[in-house]
């Protein structure tokens, strides 16, 4: 009896430390479709699930990321694989045709959640939604509790519907991804690159004004700190593609 006593206490102990040292990605699919997120760890971090699956309409998975976790997570839509091999290709956010993108990014435009989560020496995570690649599918990401301060990260309203026609990527005569001004334009202007490379030199254009008034809670070019960058210390978050609106 006591040994069994020993052994339950530790297995508590390895449970609570599990939860104190990770933190819990709540991926929900409320789109009417499948989707196919792809998952990209930053330099030296692990791509969980080796960095996509498939996520079926109406879908839950919790993902468990590392302390410190840093990295992206983006929705691809229109994918079709082969089971055998894992190999295909997606409408938008394709990634080298593969269903697990491995360390491989998904190919713009597609809406991006981002985040560098925190330590136990550093505990705040800081996490975005940018528009800076270009815009695909509606996306939010919402801490669960986590106290006052704690800001929602969030494009949820369909951007392709409003996307200017210079802008728009189209398949089957329907517009699936809205480009931002700086994949259309490729300038050092629009990129925020080159001499615009700082706040002062490089302002948000005017396709840029229009992501931001429709979803002011995402980056909507590379300088939009202000109000895309969102911080918290909560142990669990939502992200959650086409959320209600």
């Amino acid at each position: 009896m006591p040994t069994f006593s020993l052994l339950f206490i530790f297995l508590c102990i390895l449970i609570s430390i599990s939860f104190i040292d990770g933190t819990e990605l709540i991926m929900v699919n409320n789109c009417k479709e499948s989707i196919w997120p792809g998952i990209l760890g930053s330099a030296g971090h692990p791509s969980p699930k080796d960095g996509g699956f498939l996520l079926s309409s109406g879908e839950e998975v919790v993902l468990e990321v590392p302390e410190g976790w840093s990295g992206r997570i983006w929705g691809r839509q229109g994918c079709c694989f082969e089971e055998q091999t894992g190999k295909g290709s997606c409408q938008t956010g394709d990634c080298a045709g593969l269903l697990q993108c491995r360390g491989i990014g998904g190919n713009p435009p597609a809406t991006l959640i981002e985040m560098t989560l925190g330590t136990s020496q550093s505990e705040l995570h800081f996490y975005d939604v940018s528009l800076v690649d270009g815009f695909n599918l509606p996306v939010s990401m919402k801490p669960v509790e986590g106290g006052v301060g704690c800001g929602v990260a969030a494009c949820e309203a369909d951007l392709n519907v409003c996307c200017p026609y210079a802008l728009a990527v189209q398949s089957q005569g329907k517009v699936v991804g809205c480009k931002s001004a700086c994949l259309a334009a490729k300038t050092d202007r629009y990129c925020c690159t080159g001499e615009f490379a700082d706040p002062k030199s490089c302002k948000p254009s005017v396709f840029a004004h229009l992501f931001k008034a429709i979803c002011p809670q995402a980056y909507s070019f590379a300088f939009d700190d202000s109000s895309g960058l969102k911080t918290c210390k909560a142990a669990r978050y939502v992200i959650t593609f086409c959320p209600p609106n």
